[in-house]
């Protein structure tokens, strides 16, 4: 396999509230929050902009449960947005890394798990040949990623709610750095989609 020559982005997708806040204090899993903006135009544009680059997901295990779970049934769904319906068939598709310590074997086709830092993981990916690689709302792979200086495009949705507490994205200690924003859209109930690069 030859090296490509230019190297493959990491970009990574986020939901957050108005208060900077990705969940609220409860259940981390809880993401009703989210479900009103979610359907909006700007955020399907938005995941749509993200994922059509793309050729590998990189996800959490909770979040590739849900996902997984999820996304494969809205394939042929009655009345399902065309958009929704090209995300799951993308998601089926493409290759999955699934970063894990307690999953042996993987339940999904075309999935590997992947027992290691997220940076190591990523660092590997970039020396093979693809598209982008998406890192689609798995904080704890984001928040290791951001800390490790490992990402190339930060896309993120913020919805105009106050959520009131809870798990933040940017930690404190992160490392120095400046981004460029290259895309932004407003929509729907106020909510904004941003996707900022990293320059260096």
């Amino acid at each position: 396999m030859t090296e490509q020559t230019t190297p493959r982005r990491v970009v990574t997708n986020m939901s957050l509230s108005l208060d900077g806040h990705y969940a609220g204090p409860g259940d981390p899993r809880d993401m009703g929050w989210v479900m009103p903006y979610a359907v909006t135009d700007v955020a399907r544009d938005h995941l749509t902009s993200l994922w059509e680059p793309a050729t590998t997901a990189l996800l959490g295990r909770v979040n590739a449960e849900g996902f997984l779970g999820f996304w494969p049934t809205v394939i042929g769904m009655e009345g399902a947005d065309p958009r929704d319906e090209g995300f799951a068939k993308w998601l089926v598709d493409a290759d999955k890394v699934v970063l894990s310590s307690t999953l042996a074997e993987a339940p999904w086709e075309r999935t590997t798990i992947a027992d290691r830092p997220a940076a190591e993981v990523v660092e590997d990916l970039r020396r093979t040949e693809g598209g982008d690689i998406l890192v689609l709302s798995s904080a704890s792979v984001i928040k290791a990623l951001l800390a490790a200086d490992q990402v190339d495009r930060l896309a993120l949705t913020v919805f105009p709610v106050f959520l009131g507490g809870g798990p933040r994205l940017f930690d404190d200690g992160l490392p120095a750095g400046r981004w460029s924003l290259v895309n932004q859209a407003a929509g729907e109930h106020g909510t904004l989609a941003l996707v900022y690069d990293r320059l260096r």
